[in-house]
């Protein structure tokens, strides 16, 4: 059984990590869609409002919106304040981690400080989101190349899962309840193309469905899809996974409290279907996803970090 030390690092590593790449895409995805295209300021307003940001101001005003989404330290949600969490975590378990490892997430930290200090930084924010996009998927890829599949690495597969399934239902449920709050009851095709786009699925899903791009088909996506790894579904189907190896590895068995939540969830998106999802209300089932991650975040350091010290002695 790892020291809880290192699973919450490990843990946290793996979420921050996601973060800063899902911050670094809907940013990208907003700058491209304020290239002097007209009417896309909501758009971008969802996207800001999904990472937690005000975008009250003019479009020509958004410059201070979007440094502090990348490079406010003092912001803990900002891309590179999530870099950085990511690499001290890094840093406090470099026992368990490869080398290969270490190097490309210092490298990326690097890479990002010196961005950041750069004086015309603001000048260019698309820079900084694809140095951090490209560099988390090195990353993922060394981890994959080189890590073995014992504890740590299901506590990395937890965080980033766990990550991955309340942002994306966060993201999503920005655009299906402003869908519903428009005097029409729809968004824009333009608004779905966006939202494809900053979960990285506009391909997968015209593989899936072809280019004709419907609230429905998107929400279903998104949400439900078995295969797509940014769908909500896979990301619980994933977690469930890791969170059954862990409690095998401790030697706690399956059945714990973190294990029921995600099961819950993960069965709930098994046999959800997306036409009842969206003729109740759509903001509750989605706002509950988000709830029930934090729920299983909560019972994860329960059991794996902050548990009472008789049960790390065996009887």
């Amino acid at each position: 059984m790892l020291l809880s030390r290192v699973a919450d690092g490990l843990y946290w590593i793996a979420r921050y990590l996601e973060r800063a790449e899902h911050g670094a895409r809907l940013i990208e995805v907003g700058l491209d869609l304020g290239l002097g295209r007209a009417g896309t300021e909501g758009i971008a307003d969802r996207l800001y409002a999904s990472l937690g940001m005000s975008a009250t101001a003019a479009v020509a005003d958004r410059g201070p919106l979007v440094a502090a989404a990348l490079f406010d330290l003092e912001n803990r949600h900002s891309v590179a304040a999530c870099v950085t969490a990511a690499r001290e975590n890094g840093r406090q378990v470099r026992e368990e981690i490869s080398s290969d490892m270490w190097e490309q997430l210092n490298a990326l930290f690097l890479a990002v400080r010196q961005i950041h200090s750069n004086a015309d930084r603001e000048a260019r924010p698309a820079s900084l989101c694809r140095t951090v996009i490209a560099g988390i998927h090195l990353f993922q890829g060394i981890t994959d190349a080189t890590m073995g599949r014992a504890e740590g690495w299901q506590y990395l597969q937890a965080g980033r899962f766990i990550e991955r399934a309340a942002v994306t239902a966060a993201l999503l449920d920005r655009f299906v309840s402003d869908g519903a709050t428009q005097a029409d009851g729809r968004l824009e095709s333009i608004d779905w193309v966006a939202l494809l786009r900053s979960c990285s699925a506009l391909e997968a899903y015209c593989r899936h469905y072809t280019a004709d791009v419907r609230p429905e088909r998107v929400t279903e996506f998104l949400l439900l899809s078995a295969d797509f790894p940014r769908s909500v579904r896979f990301a619980a189907a994933q977690l469930e996974s890791a969170l059954q190896a862990v409690a095998r590895a401790s030697g706690r068995g399956p059945g714990g409290r973190a294990e029921r939540l995600i099961g819950r969830l993960h069965a709930s998106l098994d046999y959800g279907q997306v036409d009842e999802i969206l003729s109740d209300d759509p903001h509750v089932y989605l706002g509950g996803i988000s709830r029930q991650c934090a729920l299983i975040h909560t019972a994860v350091y329960q059991s794996y970090v902050a548990y009472p010290i008789e049960l790390a002695i065996p009887a």
